[in-house]
């Protein structure tokens, strides 16, 4: 018997519905979290269970609450994913008190995934709930056999839990040795990682993307699409996946099919702010391709959509003030950046460049060119071998000088902490 038909062994399968149940889960969750909530789905599925999620059952002519009602009546089980982004959302609390009022007046059971070591409420610590802090990328190993158990009010059988326990220790050491590798520029070894057979590779598209991800930050983004290709042909409804393979091509220059993969999502609903923050991007290459302002007006407008949506999403907070200020919108750059601060702080962010460099980029744009020199080296630093994110970010900060009013040593300070990228003097 192979590790996967052990694993689908030992997860436990839906139970028979009700004449009236419709969904074995009912997957509550806050936009921002759709990719975790993506490859939970897709485990689900895998495993036989009929899921509930909104993107793909309700259309555009739905009452959204009143869809959501009928099909929570008509379900089975529930899961209740609760992150930071749920605790100013009253809808979750609405959501909450619905899942128990349905377990009171039925055989209903519900379970609550914590992500990002969230502070959950005193109204659901008395529930079953587990902890998915360490798992940012997807459910996976104990944690997710103790969701699937959980909904069925059973423990965990000894066999289930070695098995996860042997999974989870292959992600913890993989994530690793993609990182090191990552760092190492290593290209060979992170092909060679992929190829790997263990469970924990081939049962959920988490590993791989991470693979891939790295290959795009270490400017080797044809092989991303490469291995990308496999991952979205076995995981066909899986998001991050789908993200990557539009981020590696637009990386690659090829912005007009990135352009219309990433629409494709935006279009089918995907509005979380990962996909509209890239999709934005690729409106930005069209207008440096075309020229046509039409374009930089729809990408700024694109990140400020998914900012306003996504009020504490720096990525795309940044991104809308760095557009308003290309468009000559210094006011609403100001106003797009200052919020992001409130965010990000003023401080280097030991371990995340992209943090790291969105507070630069946001001392950039208030003019605090001495600020943003410091913070751009100090991010370039912590991550010696992702050199075409430091070009992406280096891209970024070249367009805001030539609208900034820096001084030469201004643009000096800035542009001495991406030396290492090219040897010629660097002028806005």
């Amino acid at each position: 018997m192979s590790d996967l038909e052990e694993w689908l062994k030992l997860a436990p399968p839906p139970t028979e519905r009700a004449v009236a149940q419709r969904w074995h889960v009912f997957l509550s969750y806050r936009s921002a979290e759709r990719p975790w909530v993506l490859s939970l789905y897709d485990t689900l599925t895998q495993l036989g269970y009929v899921v509930f999620l909104d993107q793909f059952v309700l259309d555009t002519s739905s009452r959204l609450t009143r869809s959501l009602e009928e099909n929570l009546e008509g379900s089975q089980t529930g899961i209740l994913i609760w992150s930071p982004r749920n605790e100013d959302s009253e809808w979750c609390k609405q959501e909450y008190d619905a899942f128990v009022t349905k377990e009171k007046e039925s055989g209903f059971r519900f379970v609550i995934a914590r992500l990002d070591n969230a502070a959950l409420p005193l109204f659901a610590r008395t529930k079953l709930w587990v902890d998915f802090t360490e798992s940012r990328e997807g459910p996976r190993g104990s944690g997710l056999l103790r969701i699937l158990y959980g909904l069925q009010g059973k423990a965990l059988p000894d066999g289930a839990v070695r098995l996860a326990v042997a999974i989870d220790e292959e992600t913890r050491l993989a994530l690793a040795r993609i990182w090191s590798a990552r760092e190492d520029q290593d290209k060979d070894r992170l092909l060679e990682l992929a190829k790997s057979q263990h469970l924990a590779w081939r049962a959920s598209p988490l590993l791989r993307c991470a693979c891939a991800e790295a290959l795009v930050s270490m400017k080797v983004a044809e092989a991303a699409l490469e291995l990308l290709e496999t991952v979205i042909r076995e995981f066909p409804k899986s998001l991050r996946p789908r993200q990557l393979n539009g981020l590696a091509l637009a990386r690659a220059g090829r912005w007009r099919e990135a352009k219309a993969a990433l629409g494709e999502l935006y279009e089918l609903g995907e509005r979380d702010p990962e996909t509209v923050g890239l999709y934005a991007r690729t409106w930005m290459d069209s207008f440096e391709a075309t020229r046509n302002e039409l374009h930089l007006r729809r990408s700024r407008d694109l990140y400020a959509e998914a900012f306003e949506a996504s009020p504490t999403n720096y990525y795309v907070g940044v991104n809308a003030a760095a557009k308003s200020i290309f468009l000559h919108e210094m006011e609403v750059g100001q106003a797009h950046a200052q919020r992001v601060q409130s965010i990000v702080g003023t401080a280097a962010k030991h371990g995340d460049y992209w943090m790291t460099a969105t507070v630069a980029e946001v001392q950039l744009i208030q003019r605090r060119f001495a600020e943003a020199a410091q913070l751009y080296s100090a991010a370039v630093a912590m991550s010696p071998g992702r050199e075409g994110d430091h070009e992406s970010t280096w891209k970024q900060a070249r367009r805001l000088l030539k609208d900034l009013s820096p001084t030469e040593a201004d643009v000096e300070a800035v542009a001495r902490a991406f030396r290492h990228l090219t040897q010629q003097p660097v002028t806005p």
